[in-house]
């Protein structure tokens, strides 16, 4: 049962797929916090397509492109700890979530000298190949390209 005033969490027991990633960024967990709840423009959304106040329960929305295809994201934050811990649901339509609401975790945590131990939790796939192509994403594409993004600036 969700606390008074609080929407439930999503339920994935039905949806049990889902993945873990890990990276060590270069810059400190503040930043990487900020880059997941102020500037999902600069290093992940389109410029000027983001709709996100970093509120437990606030919904959100944002858009990505991706082979000349806009692709709309949905969600709400789930909980917030400053510098440590950003839940939120996550939904996107055909060859993402597939209309479900997954749940996205990110750990932080210091890693000397001045990084940032990120660890991305992201659960509630209909199936395996909808958790792969999302392991592959965050993996490969994502993650690297906020660790460059940071870095940078």
């Amino acid at each position: 049962m969700p606390e008074p005033g609080r929407l439930p969490e999503p339920d994935l027991v039905a949806r049990p797929h889902g993945l873990t990633a890990e990276r060590v960024m270069k810059a400190p967990p503040e930043a990487v916090y900020r880059a997941w709840t102020e500037g999902f423009d600069t290093w992940f959304a389109e410029p000027g397509a983001v709709r996100m106040r970093a509120v437990v329960d606030e919904p959100f929305v944002f858009v990505t492109r991706h082979e000349s295809r806009v692709h709309p994201h949905y969600g709400r934050f789930l909980a917030l700890d400053p510098n440590r811990l950003v839940r939120l649901t996550w939904v996107t339509g055909a060859m993402g979530t597939d209309g479900a609401e997954t749940v996205v975790t990110v750990e932080l945590e210091p890693s000397p000298p001045g990084g940032t131990r990120l660890r991305l939790t992201h659960r509630g796939f209909y199936d395996r190949a909808a958790a792969a192509r999302h392991d592959k994403g965050w993996t490969d594409h994502v993650l690297p390209h906020l660790d460059a993004v940071l870095s940078a600036s």
